[in-house]
C-alpha cells in the first residue's frame, strides 16, 4: 500500500517479510507499535517504509524447542504473563512483563520490540541476560542466534543487520535446583521507568552452595549490564547472611552506574547491593 509516497508492507508469511527486508534494508519494522507510534504522531519519526508483522501469527508462538523455550518475537507482554509454560521455564519473565506500562501497553507491546528497542531501562533484557537467552535473527540468507548479552553492543546499538528480522528469543529452562529473582525500582510501583531493574538466576548444587549464577541490571548504564565478576564470585558460596552482605558489597563495587535525571549513581549502586543481598537470601 502506498500512502503519501510512503510504503507500508503487510506480508502474510515470514518468507515474504524477509524478502521485503532483503530488498528494502531501510525499512522500519512495526510489531506492537508502542515505541513507534508515539514518535510517529509527535513527528519525531516518519519512516518512508514500514513493515508490519501483524499478520505473521507464527511469530506469536511459545513452544519448547530442544533444550530451550522459544518465544516468538511478536508475543505480547500479556502473553508472557498468562503463559504457564513461561512461568515454569523462566518465572522472571512474566514478573518483568507485568511491570511494563499499563495493561493496554502489555496487550500491545511485544517481546521482540522490547528487546530490539535496546532501551537501557527496558524490563525484559535483564531477566533474559541472567538466563543466558539467545536472540534469533532470520534473513533470506538463513538463521543465526546470538547470546543476548552480546546482542547489545552499546546505547541503542544492537547486533542486527538491516536485512535481518528478530524472530524469537530462546530461553534455557530453569534447572531443577535453580531459582530466579526479579526486582524493579522506580518512582512509583506501576507505570514508571525504572531507576534500577535487575534479575538473577541461581543454580544450586546438591550441597546447597551456588553452582552457577547469572546476574544483570538495567538503567545503570548505556545498555543492560551483565555482572560477570559478581557471577564468578558467587560460585561456591553458601547462601547465608555473611555471604549476602559480602555479595552486596561486591555488587556495589563492580557496578558503575550512571547519574541522570531519574537517579544518582550512588543510589543506583546502593539499590544493586540491596537487590543482590536479598537474592542470595532467596528474597525478591
Amino acid at each position: 500500500m502506498i500512502t503519501d509516497e510512503r510504503l507500508f508492507f503487510a506480508p502474510d508469511t515470514l518468507g515474504e517479510a524477509l524478502s521485503i527486508l532483503s530488498n528494502n534494508p531501510d525499512t522500519v519494522v512495526l510489531a506492537g507499535g508502542t515505541d513507534l507510534w508515539p514518535l510517529w504522531t509527535s513527528g519525531e519519526a516518519r519512516p518512508d517504509k514500514v513493515l508490519s508483522l501483524h499478520r505473521l501469527s507464527a511469530l506469536r508462538a511459545i513452544e519448547l524447542e530442544d533444550d530451550h523455550l522459544r518465544i516468538g518475537a511478536a508475543c505480547t507482554h500479556t502473553d508472557l504473563v498468562q503463559s504457564e509454560v513461561v512461568a515454569r521455564i523462566s518465572p522472571n519473565l512474566p514478573l518483568a512483563a507485568a511491570t511494563i506500562g499499563a495493561m493496554q501497553i502489555q496487550n500491545q507491546g511485544t517481546v521482540g520490540g522490547n528487546v530490539v528497542n535496546a532501551s537501557p531501562a527496558a524490563d525484559l533484557p535483564p531477566p533474559l541476560v541472567a538466563a543466558e537467552a539467545l536472540v534469533e535473527l532470520s534473513s533470506d540468507a538463513g538463521v543465526r542466534r546470538v547470546a543476548i548479552d552480546a546482542f547489545y553492543r552499546g546505547y541503542r546499538d544492537i547486533d542486527r543487520r538491516p536485512e535481518e528480522l528478530v524472530t524469537a528469543v530462546l530461553v534455557p529452562p530453569l534447572p531443577e535446583r535453580g531459582r530466579e529473582h526479579f526486582r524493579k525500582v522506580g518512582t512509583r510501583r506501576a507505570q514508571a521507568i525504572s531507576k534500577v531493574v535487575g534479575a538473577c538466576r541461581l543454580h544450586m548444587a546438591d550441597d546447597g552452595t551456588i553452582a552457577r549464577a547469572g546476574v544483570a541490571f538495567g538503567s545503570v548504564g548505556p545498555t543492560v549490564v551483565r555482572a560477570f565478576g559478581l557471577e564468578t564470585w558467587l560460585v561456591g558460596q553458601t547462601p547465608n547472611e555473611v555471604t549476602a552482605d559480602a555479595a552486596a558489597q561486591v555488587a556495589r563495587d563492580l557496578v558503575k552506574p550512571i547519574d541522570d535525571l531519574r537517579s544518582s549513581a550512588a543510589y543506583r549502586a546502593h539499590v544493586c547491593g540491596v537487590m543482590v543481598r536479598n537474592w542470595v537470601l532467596g528474597r525478591d
